[in-house]
């Protein structure tokens, strides 16, 4: 650290994001540019999109055996798992998906809190025949786990939640009004982010990305994956939807069986409060709760620690794959 520089304290500043029935839907191959960065995964990734539950959801997928689906959090996309994808496709069928407006995924109206964008993965497993899947979600994509956790229980083999607090769940409380989540009230605030970041989206995200290890291609990666009007509507929608997302998970009383994994970086601010999650979980019914600290690990998990967060899918999705 050069002379009178300030280090970034990023313990502190890091950004949270943080019926089978009648599904019906197509799947197509993704049409457009060569998707360069899917080749670079190597092996049998493909490209593709599906119209479910309303939305096109573009996802990626590769490898052979028991379903893993990865879900991103902000600001990222399916890309959050490129490091660690090729490994898990060894052993399983690895399918990472873009949230509904993100990336290669269509922009809606509506539809962004967690418990229907639930039903877009769920929706999205039944459209592909995908038997039992394990569901693994970082930030939002956490959220979302948990709702499919709840709406679907019989349809999931296992759940990972990583560094993200539950609205609604016992710890959430803890961390309003902490000036680490300061992002959440300005994504909130109808319209306003919209003014603000259109158009500026590199210079936004680029705050968020100083809290970890991104390379310049990966920034740009996800600079063009929110780079739109549409985009960054969506995803300060996903913000807007929190306290219908705490309604939700405050009404799920009932007994659940799903086993739960909940995760958080060492250095995570959260780290302190997995016990607090865990009892939370505990509390609304959820009788198989597990947790851990991933270490060296701060709030992006997947690029602190690619191969801890790796070898922690393998152990509990190899668990849970009978």
């Amino acid at each position: 650290m050069a002379p009178g520089e300030r280090r970034l304290d990023r313990r502190i500043l890091w950004p949270l994001p943080f019926l089978v029935g009648a599904a019906v839907a197509s799947v197509s191959l993704a049409q457009g540019r060569p998707d360069l960065v899917v080749a670079d995964l190597g092996g049998n990734f493909v490209s593709q999109t599906a119209e479910v539950n309303g939305a096109r959801l573009h996802y990626v997928r590769g490898g052979e055996g028991p379903v893993v689906i990865l879900i991103h959090g902000f600001p990222q996309d399916w890309f959050e798992f490129h490091a660690i994808m090729p490994r898990l496709a060894k052993r399983f069928s690895v399918i990472a998906i873009d949230l509904r407006g993100i990336g290669g995924s269509g922009a809606t109206m509506g539809g962004y809190d967690a418990a229907n964008m639930a039903k877009d993965v769920h929706d999205l497993a039944v459209a592909l025949g995908l038997e039992r899947p394990y569901i693994v979600g970082h930030d939002i994509g956490g959220m979302v786990a948990y709702a499919f956790a709840r709406r679907f229980p019989e349809a999931t083999r296992g759940v990972m939640i990583l560094d993200v607090p539950l609205p609604g769940i016992e710890g959430w409380d803890q961390i309003q009004g902490d000036p680490s989540v300061w992002h959440i009230r300005f994504m909130q605030v109808p319209g306003l982010a919209e003014k603000l970041v259109t158009g500026r989206s590199a210079d936004y995200l680029e705050y968020f990305f100083q809290f970890a290890h991104f390379s310049p291609s990966e920034k740009a990666h996800y600079v063009a994956a929110y780079s739109s009007k549409a985009q960054l509507h969506a995803a300060f929608e996903m913000y807007r939807a929190f306290p219908a997302n705490a309604r939700f998970n405050e009404s799920q009383t009932g007994a659940n069986d799903v086993s739960l994994f909940f995760g958080a970086g060492e250095n995570s601010p959260f780290a302190k409060l997995v016990p607090t999650f865990a009892k939370g979980l505990r509390a609304r019914g959820c009788s198989h709760v597990e947790t851990g600290l991933i270490l060296g690990a701060v709030h992006y998990v997947v690029e602190d620690q690619p191969e801890e967060v790796a070898e922690l899918i393998e152990r509990y999705a190899s668990l849970h794959s009978k």
